[in-house]
């Protein structure tokens, strides 16, 4: 069986993939004889230099706590963390910066939702609609709501060797007792892209709270939670080359605000 092959990489390849690699201090080494090359990003990426500039200069110029002081370093602290989050919140085409709450990543995001939201707001006899191909991420903390609350756990299921949600299940799954439909946008595992836009459409068509995992999409493709439609997003800092430790969750404000306080965060 004939193939076509690739066509030759041009000396102006060769110069673009120079200065990318340049970009990332890491990569300026040898592994086992060769320069490294690193392809593990749906578990984290490294971090260019843009960011590792930026840590270090905070560190060394403005380090404070945040809304804490009224002192000078305090204010460029409290003013750069609230820049974020409007820039976070331009990022997703938030309608606003409040609906951009700061957490240690996907996670912590996914289990402030299901301790607040979810045990507020299911019962025994509700449904909570996963799919098979989660992370535990967003499969543990539902499983504890569950056992907590009283509520059912569903899933919709995937096809097969094709590795794709079988969507022609989703209109006996996702019904009017199901409070809650959470999915992932690109599967860690299987590299798939789900319809979200559609999933959140059906979701709200029943009355369900939509939940977007964008941990492994928020580094490769436009979010636009509007456009999607979408209750919450949650994404990880560490896998949009950004430094470890941090994330963020999109809630839209009228769930936000009738969130009860979250005990689990840092102060």
């Amino acid at each position: 069986m004939l193939t076509e092959l690739a066509p030759p990489v041009s000396r102006a390849d060769d110069t673009r993939f120079a200065q990318c690699r340049a970009d990332f201090p890491i990569l300026d080494q040898r592994v086992h004889g060769h320069p490294l090359v690193y392809f593990d990003n749906a578990a984290t990426s490294q971090k260019p230099r843009a960011v590792l500039d930026a840590l270090d200069r905070y560190y060394r110029r403005d380090n404070a706590n945040v809304h804490r002081g009224i002192h000078e370093l305090s204010n460029r602290a409290t003013a750069g963390y609230e820049g974020a989050r409007a820039r976070v919140a331009r990022f997703l085409n938030a309608r606003r910066p409040e609906e951009i709450v700061w957490t240690r990543g996907t996670t912590e995001a996914i289990n402030l939702v299901a301790q607040t939201w979810g045990v507020v707001h299911l019962r025994r006899g509700d449904r909570i609609l996963l799919t098979e191909m989660e992370h535990h991420s967003n499969l543990v903390p539902w499983q504890l709501v569950a056992q907590r609350t009283g509520a059912e756990l569903r899933f919709l299921p995937v096809t097969g060797d094709e590795g794709l949600l079988d969507l022609s299940r989703l209109e006996a799954e996702l019904v009017p007792g199901v409070k809650l439909f959470a999915f992932t946008h690109i599967s860690n595992t299987l590299g798939t892209v789900n319809p979200v836009a559609e999933l959140c459409q059906r979701a709200r068509a029943v009355g369900a709270v939509s939940l977007v995992d964008a941990a492994q999409s928020a580094g490769h493709l436009p979010l636009d939670v509007q456009a999607l439609g979408c209750d919450f997003l949650v994404f990880s800092g560490h896998k949009i080359c950004g430094p470890t430790g941090i994330g963020a969750l999109y809630g839209r404000q009228a769930l936000l605000e009738a969130l009860p306080p979250w005990q689990g965060g840092a102060t």
